[in-house]
């Protein structure tokens, strides 16, 4: 349970979110356009955005409701889905937060000319609209009211004595202060923040404005009140300039967060970043102004309600052709190929044959792994399937396709009898080895997944019927990290509840850190494949570890291969170290995926041959997936 906020700023200083706004400008929302109508259209991506913040460092929230109200939405046409609004970015945000993340209902100015006078709306009728939406946040369960970038003391008045009227509960109120400390009307901090106090605000402060200097001005205007009540400080990434039709911010995260620093001498306690900011500059403040992160609840201990109800959504879900297809009493083995980067796909052919002839269930095929160009993944698992009856998985990335693509590489596979799909969001294309390549992102890896799962359910993502039903496995991929696996729990439960079946893990090379694994995700109805990569030398052994994000190799083992000279003894003495390494999880993993390194199928097939030769049962839960 999370402690009062307000309690806990008293001593400790508490980290916020960056912008949403601006953030998904970069990811190439059209300027201008109303962002809250995303929770409802696209809500996967609002999630997706929460829980990269989450994964920075932030420790609060705040909902995707800034502009939210009743008069700002009537100018799009949206006014009569201001509750769904309103409801949808407050749950995203709780359910993004999980048990341990404080959830800040945004709350931004009503957009009515101030001060107000004959003709314009009245004050009642101002508070009515206030009103409105704040009772929405507060059913959606938000821990606290955030009033920001006001510009007229007036309405911050008038919307923390409307909340007051509503609730007690805690109210963050900041304004804007662009030049000297004072707003653009010219009314000094200090004067904002004792008429926010005495109107029943718990923590005043800024955000926004002309940049970081400009708060920092702000900021120490207001330092006098911080014996009465914590302050706030989210600074702009800067004065922003337009570059190229886009908005470009030019505050560094390390300038920034000196001034942070000094902010929070000042008797700031609650920090975070406003226009320009992501979760770069989220991480960047935890690291370097060491706010400890909050311990986390494990999910593997979340009992009740609420695993149950995950549970019975699982049990919604198709488990698909692949799964359906395995052995019911050996351990499964999915072998990864990587298309090639030219059109000789003969050698491809050839090495899924013998896998297939060693014992490999299935296939993978990645999608232009790293973003580097290979033949069509989708083609490649069509003929393999064909020539050789034998399963085969398509990795689908987000980063390559818009939704249109996506949703018709999907009817292509069904149609080309491919039985699983392994959903990711792909990785970036600024990596890539073509020039001019951008990624696409319309959605995330959680947003394909529930893609997915629509197309078993007949429809596609608009609700049209497709006549007919797909029957895909849907896979997914998971990085467990012992240091701190409550995030990627909870977003591969979140996974659970929209359709995923199955689990394909970034290499583990530690037999204690698969078998931690595989207790912390026991609760899910899932079959979980820990990846086994046989390392090839000392070099790919440093190169893995340093330079590949999510590969861990234990120091004693990259230290051993060092020992020997020649790379033939090295690759010898990986080979037995994968040998013992599967050896001591076979009694428990569902199954194993099988990374073929450097596209080097002997090796796989090799220890496929070991794997059946061995004759290892594995957990057994197979079983639950396949078709009687």
């Amino acid at each position: 349970m999370k402690p009062n906020i307000i309690d806990y700023m008293r001593d400790k200083v508490l980290l916020g979110d960056g912008a949403i706004g601006t953030y998904l400008y970069s990811k190439g929302l059209e300027l201008g356009k109303d962002t809250e109508r995303l929770n409802l259209s696209e809500p996967e991506l609002i999630y997706s955005i929460h829980e990269e913040y989450i994964r920075a460092g932030s420790q609060l929230i705040e909902t995707n409701t800034f502009g939210a109200n009743r008069y700002k939405l009537s100018e799009s046409g949206l006014d009569a889905k201001i509750r769904d609004i309103n409801l949808a970015g407050a749950q995203l945000a709780k359910r993004a937060a999980g048990k341990d993340v404080y959830v800040a209902g945004s709350i931004g100015p009503s957009g009515i000319d101030f001060p107000l006078s004959t003709g314009d709306l009245s004050r009642e009728g101002l508070q009515e609209i206030f009103g409105e939406q704040i009772e929405v946040l507060l059913e959606g369960g938000v821990d606290l009211l955030l009033f920001e970038t006001f510009t007229h003391l007036d309405e911050l008045v008038l919307a923390i004595e409307t909340a007051r009227t509503i609730s007690d509960i805690a109210i963050v109120a900041q304004m804007a202060y662009p030049s000297g400390g004072k707003t653009a009307a010219g009314v000094d901090a200090l004067t904002c923040g004792k008429a926010a106090i005495a109107a029943g605000a718990d923590v005043v402060g800024g955000n926004c404005g002309r940049g970081v200097s400009s708060l920092y001005t702000a900021i120490e205007h207001l330092a006098p009140l911080h014996d009465q009540v914590p302050l706030s400080a989210f600074p702009n990434a800067g004065f922003p300039e337009i570059v190229g039709h886009r908005m470009v911010y030019p505050a560094e995260p390390a300038y920034m967060v000196k001034a942070l620093a000094d902010m929070i001498k000042l008797g700031a306690r609650l920090v975070g970043g406003c226009c320009g900011t992501t979760p770069v500059h989220i991480h960047e403040f935890q690291q370097h102004l060491k706010i400890k992160r909050r311990p986390l609840v494990r999910s593997a201990d979340i009992q009740g309600d609420d695993s149950t109800a995950t549970k019975a959504q699982q049990d919604n879900h198709i488990n698909g052709a692949l799964l359906e297809s395995l052995p019911a009493h050996r351990l499964p083995v999915i072998v990864e190929l990587d298309p090639p980067t030219h059109l000789a796909v003969d050698g491809v052919i050839e090495g899924a044959n013998e896998l297939k002839k060693s014992g490999a269930d299935a296939i993978s095929l990645g999608e232009n792994p790293l973003a580097i160009l290979r033949a069509d993944n989708l083609s490649l698992a069509h003929l393999i399937h064909e020539k050789l009856d034998i399963q085969t998985i398509i990795h689908l990335t987000c980063r390559d396709r818009n939704i249109l693509g996506l949703q018709s590489q999907i009817m292509g596979a069904h149609l080309l009898g491919i039985s699983g799909i392994l959903a990711i969001t792909g990785d970036p294309a600024t990596s890539s080895d073509q020039p001019g390549t951008s990624g696409v992102f319309d959605v995330k890896s959680f947003g394909l997944i529930r893609m997915i799962e629509l197309f078993n359910q007949g429809r596609n993502l608009a609700g049209k019927a497709m006549k007919a039903r797909t029957n895909f496995s849907i896979g997914g991929a998971f990085s467990f990290r012992p240091s701190r696996p409550d995030v990627q729990i909870r977003r591969l439960e979140r996974k659970a509840e929209l359709g995923l079946k199955f689990v394909m893990t970034q290499p583990i090379f530690d037999s204690a850190e698969i078998e931690e694994m595989m207790e912390a995700v026991s609760h899910l109805d899932l079959l979980i494949l820990p990846g086994i990569f046989p390392l090839i030398s000392a070099r790919n052994a440093d190169f893995l570890h340093n330079e590949v994000p999510g590969i861990s190799i234990p120091a004693a083992l990259r230290k051993k291969l060092w020992q020997y000279d020649k790379v033939e003894d090295q690759r010898k003495c990986a080979l037995d170290y994968t040998r013992q390494l599967m050896d001591n999880v076979s009694d428990y993993v569902d199954g194993l995926y099988l990374i073929s390194p450097l596209n080097k199928w002997e090796v796989t097939a090799e220890l496929t041959r070991e794997i059946r030769a061995a004759n290892w049962q594995g957990s057994g839960r197979v079983g639950k997936f396949v078709k009687t």
